[in-house]
């Protein structure tokens, strides 16, 4: 569940055209935006003020907008569009039937899986709105459980290694499928040695060895 304070909640609908319209999208994305969206609302506002912070942030506001969509296989870039046009920053509730995802965009669109809605799971943690937005991209972004333990890395370099054990994982599936499809023996080879060596990079980096 989201767990955030009652008095944080806004629950104000916005129109969609208000973002179409002014978004700098693509006539394709624009036409996505229309089919794909069915409504947008502000849930909660978190601010200085109504958490009770005591000290100032360069975040004034960190704002939780759901997106009730009319297809789980959407554009993500419509939520990047919105994300990078908006001066607050923003945390996404994708909402499709039962099921939800977060999403947030820190220099790229990160997403977590789809999971049901009582599985679902954010929270606030931090003395600050900045301490906060570092702790809620944390949330959605990083899964690797090694990453997450390295509380003396910033978000920024938790986020590359987290990027860089998603791209090795990609890699060793992708070669580990064109290892088993290959004939030739010594192509065969070729591959069974990469895919040993991004094992080893993998390895390194989740150990924190890299």
């Amino acid at each position: 569940m989201i767990d955030f304070p009652e008095i944080t909640v806004v629950r104000r609908r916005l129109p969609k055209e208000a973002f179409y319209k002014h978004l700098p999208l693509t006539p394709a994305l624009k036409n996505k935006f229309v089919s794909d969206v069915d409504r947008i609302v502000v849930e909660n506002s978190l601010t200085k003020g109504n958490l009770n912070l005591s000290k100032d942030s360069e975040i004034k506001e960190i704002m939780l907008l759901s997106i009730s969509l009319k297809k789980q296989d959407f554009d993500g870039k419509i939520v990047e569009a919105i994300a990078r046009q908006n001066p607050h920053k923003l945390i996404f509730l994708l909402v499709y039937e039962d099921e939800r995802q977060l999403a947030v965009y820190h220099s790229k669109l990160y997403r977590t899986k789809w999971v049901k809605e009582d599985n679902l799971s954010l929270t606030l943690t931090g003395n600050t709105l900045d301490e906060i937005w570092d702790d809620l991209v944390r949330q959605i972004a990083i899964s690797s459980e090694a990453v997450l333990q390295r509380q003396d890395q910033t978000i920024e370099e938790q986020l590359k290694a987290q990027d860089e054990i998603d791209r090795l994982k990609k890699l060793i599936q992708k070669t580990d499928r064109a290892a088993w499809k290959e004939q030739q023996p010594k192509k065969r080879f070729e591959l069974h040695t990469r895919l040993q060596e991004y094992k080893r990079q993998l390895e390194e980096i989740t150990n924190g060895e890299a």
